[in-house]
């Protein structure tokens, strides 16, 4: 690099983060540029560099939240939470009186979507995460 290329980075690493901001939009206004980068430029820019991806782990525990819960559906969800949970009457019935509410944690994926399915079904909403 050229002796006046190293002294503006020498220059630049002394800004602060607001004045670097306020740089930018500088010369954006004088050079008629846009600093942005879409994601169409991105995948452009860094065709040629090597990625080296980490296995993502996939998620193997999922909570499931009872979200929404009708007025008319009320006694037919609330049969599924007592099956689900195993909760007594009084306790099934405090969750779905006041959603949102857990019912459950931890739990495996196909058991997630059986019960999602079940409470859909019944007229209630669930998320799972």
């Amino acid at each position: 690099m050229s002796e006046k290329l190293d002294k503006i980075i020498a220059e630049l690493k002394t800004l602060t983060l607001l004045e670097a901001a306020e740089l930018v939009k500088q010369i954006e206004t004088v050079f008629g540029v846009d600093t942005s980068v879409s994601v169409g430029n991105v995948s452009a820019n860094l065709a040629p560099v090597a990625v080296i991806a980490e296995p993502v782990e996939e998620k193997t525990a999922f909570d499931i939240t009872l979200t929404d819960v009708p007025a008319d559906k009320k006694i037919a969800i609330l049969k599924i939470v007592r099956n689900v949970t195993g909760l007594g009457l009084k306790e099934s019935k405090e969750i779905v009186d006041n959603v949102p509410k857990t019912l459950k944690e931890g739990i495996s994926k196909d058991e997630s979507e059986t019960i999602k399915k079940d409470i859909e079904a019944a007229g209630g909403k669930v998320t799972i995460k």
